[in-house]
Order: C-alpha cells, then structure tokens, then sequence
C-alpha cells in the first residue's frame, strides 16, 4: 500500500466536510498540475493518504482513503486531468503543524518540506509511520 498526502484549503474542503461526506466519500477534482495528476494516477484503492489543511491551519488533521483510483475529472474542460475518490478515515488525535514537521530531522526530506505547492503528494513509509506517531496514532 502506498502512502499519500492530500492539501485542501479549509474554507474550500475541510476535514470535517470530508468526514461529513461519509463512506460514500467524494472525488478529489480540480488537480491541474501534471505532478499531482501523474501521483493520482499511481494510486490504488485501499491507499491511505493524510488529509492536510493548506494555507490556514497548515496542518495535518486526519487520514483518507482511496476507494475509486483515477478517472476523469468533470471540472476539466480541456479532458487532460482526472481524480480519485477518497473517504475518511480517522482523524489525527494531536494535528501535526508544517512549522513542526519542518524542524524535524526525520522529515526533512518530505515532499510537503522540498515541494509545499505540490497539492498531492507521496509520502515515505518512514515518514507515514513517524507523523502518525507524532499526531498520536499507532504507526
């Protein structure tokens, strides 16, 4: 299983509208950046990915999972991007901040750290299970 990381601005898609959405989830659309796209592409259902609040809260607050692997997004226009459908999971019992995740040694090398417009990203094993424990979670 791969490990991925989710960035939504709250005030467009928050963690509690995920949670809201249920078992049935919702697609993840308006990705139109080729790097983001080509991670999507990669993804399997079952994958788990962290669900981060971007630009207010930078934070990660909970975990999602892929149940529909990539297929057309509806909002493109120009057919070149698709999405995937995730649902939650389980939220991060303690929220683990960028400022925090930066200033650990063990993340430095994190895609979030070298890469922050990335809106979705790989994460490392290593990585997965170290923010786990860091937001209160078993790795």
């Amino acid at each position: 299983m791969a490990h991925w990381l989710f960035k939504s601005e709250p005030s467009t898609w928050s963690w509690q509208q995920q949670c809201d959405a249920g078992d049935k989830g919702t697609h993840w659309n308006g990705v139109r950046n080729h790097g983001a796209k080509l991670n999507m592409m990669a993804m399997k259902i079952g994958d788990r990915g962290f669900f981060y609040h971007s630009n207010e809260g930078k934070e990660i607050v909970g975990i999602v999972a892929v149940i529909k692997e990539y297929y057309p997004d509806h909002t493109d226009a120009s057919g070149r991007f698709g999405m995937v459908d995730v649902k939650a999971v389980e939220a991060l019992p303690h929220p683990v901040t960028l400022e925090v995740i930066k200033t650990d040694p063990a993340l430095k090398d994190m895609v979030l750290v070298n890469n922050s417009r990335l809106s979705v990203q790989p994460v490392t094993e290593a990585e997965w299970t170290h923010i786990l424990r860091m937001g209160g979670l078993k790795g």
